[in-house]
């Protein structure tokens, strides 16, 4: 029953946003305009610094290699911003208080504010994978699907775990969030988006592992370009699990403190 009451507060959710967005025609259209350019942008670049020794791992071709790592990057920073942003439009249009009101849950409503956001990216990256496919010969035929969809959804849970801290930062002090620029910017940097982790002087290397998109990237890529097996790709999941076990209780105790602290100066709907 408790689990119907969440699908359809989720739905919900899902609904809302959906016609948020479409009321929007021209920018909807204008973001999938902006893949194709995208993908051809790493297509061409990736022609210019060709292959290296760094790359062999991974089956040794640039382009496959960036393009899936920027695609997948994306889950981490729809996680950052996703549920903030979520919080901040509650606060300004005044539903969040409400909403609170209802005795939805903090689970359900951390969760059910970002499903959107989750679901068009995930149709954006199919579209920029099936681009590079159709277009530029992205060669994904040794892809092992249900390690890379089990590395998938065990990343999402461990960067939600980041964007519930970033949401705590806006409840709490109803300002511009350093949390989720810093750690963005770190995670670009480090987390080999675009080059190997290996790349780096041997101490930033160090520093990469202890982000959970460097295992999340460099699991997907060998599922995806590698076709390693659930076997072989059990290290980085177990990391993952990891990553999810110790930040989640972690975030949704600072995103409940925040709320609590909110209730009780009666700025919730501030902003």
């Amino acid at each position: 029953m408790k689990f119907i009451r969440f699908l359809s507060k989720a739905y919900a959710f899902l609904k809302k946003d959906f016609r948020n967005e479409v009321s929007y025609k021209f920018h909807f259209l204008l973001q999938l305009f902006t893949l194709f350019i995208n993908v051809s942008l790493f297509f061409f670049l990736s022609k210019l610094i060709g292959s290296s020794s760094y790359l062999t791992e991974y089956g040794g071709d640039y382009f496959s290699f960036l393009l899936i790592g920027v695609a997948f990057n994306s889950y981490l920073e729809v996680a950052l911003t996703g549920i903030s942003k979520s919080i901040r439009e509650g606060q300004m249009m005044g539903t969040l208080e409400a909403l609170i009101a209802t005795q939805t849950d903090l689970a359900t409503i951390i969760f059910s504010s970002s499903l959107y956001s989750f679901l068009f990216t995930s149709v954006r990256i199919i579209l920029f994978i099936l681009i590079g496919i159709l277009v530029y010969n992205l060669d994904l035929s040794h892809a092992n699907y249900p390690g890379a969809l089990i590395v998938l959804v065990l990343s999402i849970f461990a960067f939600i775990s980041f964007g519930i801290l970033s949401a705590s930062f806006i409840m709490y002090f109803k300002k511009g969030d350093p949390f989720s620029v810093f750690f963005s910017s770190v995670s670009w940097l480090l987390g080999g988006a675009y080059y190997p982790v290996e790349i780096l002087p041997q101490w930033l290397e160090s520093v990469s592992y202890l982000l959970p998109i460097t295992h999340s990237l460099k699991a997907m890529r060998l599922a995806l370009l590698q076709g390693y097996g659930i076997v072989e790709l059990m290290p980085y999941i177990l990391i993952l699990i990891l990553f999810i076990v110790l930040l989640m209780p972690v975030s949704f105790y600072c995103f409940s403190i925040s709320v609590n602290k909110a209730k009780e100066n009666g700025t919730l709907i501030q902003y």
